[in-house]
């Protein structure tokens, strides 16, 4: 299992108003808004949260199979530079992050993932220049298709590959994860 998220925070700034009233209150839990409101830069810190926590959830969902939104279920803590943990329920997520002044990429971690994050230029060719990344790291025969959940999996010849993958993409930026 493998999960990812990417946010383009110049989009952020534009597309949504964190600081509107009850935003925090409906996305965090009591300890994340506390660490939010004492954060040097709050703003970066709501969308390193955010990323974690939807990394975390896209894990959760390539074994639970239902989808819901509940992103207060999942609390986050930062325990080093570029490393956290997300819990949900009896689930512990151990993260990582990249956190630049264009983006932030955070995903879950697992001996021997390959992660990437990059610029897309064309914003309306987010999902295909995501996915041709992706893909980029196997033969020319290999698709990524949508499980009914709308769960991403590799497969080769009709046949589902044992890897697992997560995209994301937000703006101008895009990112994968593979864990084999």
């Amino acid at each position: 299992m493998i999960g990812n998220d990417v946010v383009d925070l110049e989009l952020a700034k534009t597309q949504s108003n964190w600081q509107r009233k009850g935003f925090l209150k409906k996305q965090f839990s009591e300890n994340e808004i506390r660490a939010i409101e004492k954060a040097q830069n709050p703003f970066e810190l709501v969308w390193l949260f955010w990323s974690m926590k939807e990394a975390a959830y896209k894990c959760h969902i390539q074994t639970d199979k239902n989808r819901f939104f509940a992103p207060k279920k999942f609390h986050c803590f930062i325990t080093s530079k570029n490393e956290g943990v997300v819990e949900f329920l009896e689930h512990t997520f151990k993260m990582q992050y990249k956190l630049t002044k264009e983006y932030i990429h955070s995903w879950v971690v697992k001996e021997g993932i390959v992660q990437k994050s990059f610029y897309i230029d064309n914003i309306k060719k987010q999902s295909i220049t995501t996915n041709q990344n992706l893909l980029n790291n196997f033969s020319t025969e290999t698709v990524i298709r949508k499980d009914e959940f709308g769960v991403p999996y590799l497969s080769r010849q009709n046949q589902k590959l044992p890897v697992f993958i997560s995209t994301a993409h937000h703006g101008n930026y895009g990112a994968y994860a593979i864990f084999k």
